[in-house]
């Protein structure tokens, strides 16, 4: 299973999302640090759930960091988080 697949898996699990993209990056960031042949180390994920309701922004960060945290430990280098609104789907 590719990274890409593992992290909508986890977040689908994990929030039952209304909208989920998760986006693989890491060819924006060659030469870069973290960056490794065959990519998979820098992700996009754009997510709007009801679970985040009534959460603030750097709450909302923190459980989708929670979500992968074994990811985030292992091989991947950088995760850009974007919470939308479930209302804007």
């Amino acid at each position: 299973m590719s990274m890409t697949d593992t992290i909508h898996a986890k977040l689908t699990q994990q929030f039952a999302p209304l909208h989920l993209e998760v986006i693989d990056e890491s060819q924006l960031h060659h030469g870069h640090a973290g960056w490794r042949e065959g990519g998979e180390t820098h992700f996009r994920v754009r997510i709007a759930t009801r679970n985040f309701d009534g959460m603030s922004r750097v709450a909302q960060h923190r459980a989708v960091m929670q979500a992968l945290d074994d990811e985030l430990k292992a091989s991947v280098h950088a995760l850009a988080i974007e919470v939308l609104p479930p209302g804007s789907i």
